[in-house]
């Protein structure tokens, strides 16, 4: 079946460009200009991956992003026109997966999204028994891909609940961020450690009580990150 991309950019060129070579390699290509109609797409397909540029009419990028993450966990790749630290650590923390930096080539943008697709599809195919992990209030069922708390559902974002599944399958393992960043991110990733530490504190944000305080993800100091069971 044909992975469907939701491409969003103001840049009726770049949509173009985009959809073409993205379609030569049989996938479902839909395209929007602005923010509201990347937003009403989002919410009637269930797309496979999403490019979201930050610069949009009506709504920014920024926050499509943000009320997609209210009802989907749809990897989100942002795209930025900037190559500014700050354009980058803004889109994940509200709720991107990656980012890639204009101007950028074409084959970047589909070994991204290709890494991204293999990891779902790697997963969805995965014939191991079924796992889950209760520790405390928390329960993680990794077949599902769901997080509860309490039996309140937490909506994560793809890498949000790939770091989480990692640490708490292997609890009391210690991850340095460079190691996370390989292991959830994948080898050819071009951000640095920052990346995680953004994507840890929302991660507690949304399944700590409280998030300086944390009872599932904890910080070993100079050396990086474990799950306490």
């Amino acid at each position: 079946m044909a992975k469907k991309v939701l491409v969003v950019d103001d840049e009726k060129l770049i949509v173009k460009g985009i959809r073409f070579s993205l379609e030569q390699d049989d996938m479902e290509v839909t395209c929007a200009y602005d923010g509201e109609e990347a937003l009403e797409a989002a919410k009637k397909t269930d797309f496979d991956i999403i490019l979201l540029d930050i610069m949009l009419p009506k709504l920014t990028g920024l926050e499509v992003c943000q009320q997609i993450r209210e009802f989907s966990n749809v990897p989100i790749i942002m795209l930025t026109a900037k190559d500014n630290d700050m354009d980058k650590i803004m889109g994940l923390e509200y709720g991107a997966d990656d980012y890639i930096t204009k101007p950028f080539n074409i084959l970047e943008v589909k070994a991204r999204i290709k890494a991204i697709m293999r990891r779902t599809s790697g997963r969805e195919k995965a014939a191991a028994a079924p796992k889950t992990v209760v520790s405390g209030e928390l329960k993680l069922d990794c077949d599902s891909r769901r997080v509860t708390i309490s039996g309140r559902e937490v909506n994560l974002t793809a890498r949000e609940f790939d770091l989480l599944e990692l640490l708490a399958l292997n609890p009391n393992k210690v991850y340095s961020r460079e190691n996370l960043l390989k292991l959830v991110w994948g080898t050819d990733y071009p951000g640095d450690v920052r990346t995680v530490d953004v994507h840890i504190r929302r991660l507690r944000e949304k399944i700590e009580s409280n998030p300086s305080e944390p009872k599932y993800v904890h910080t070993k100091w100079g050396v990086g990150y474990f799950f306490r069971n």
